[in-house]
């Protein structure tokens, strides 16, 4: 990774944080890098279980299935972070249904 291109990825909250790429979806950046906190399934935008919601920053998405991110909840900030790229630094929080179990194991929220 590049890391004059990289933006930083912060978890709302919990101060943990991570550097993405723009090339990289978020979750790639996350797992290639041994860190924890979303919730990992299919990696193609098709389970859901990733799902966050961006509270500061700009994201480009690919196409995500719309069970799990309707439009309306894409446009309120909603995304898979399997299927989001950063275009500049981003705050979000983990809403996937695996959420819970990461709150009491990790603390993290």
């Amino acid at each position: 990774m590049n890391s004059a291109a990289a933006h930083t990825i912060r978890f709302a909250g919990g101060g943990h944080s991570f550097p993405c790429d723009a090339e990289q979806s978020i979750l790639k950046a996350m797992v290639s890098l041994g860190r924890r906190g979303i919730p990992s399934g299919c990696h193609g935008g098709g389970c859901g279980v990733c799902k966050v919601r961006i509270i500061e920053g700009v994201v480009r998405t690919a196409s995500m299935s719309r069970g799990h991110v309707s439009e309306t909840e894409e446009a309120n900030g909603y995304a898979l972070a399997c299927r989001a790229y950063p275009l500049s630094d981003v705050e979000l929080v983990v809403v996937g249904e695996m959420r819970k179990g990461l709150v009491r194991h990790y603390g993290l929220f």
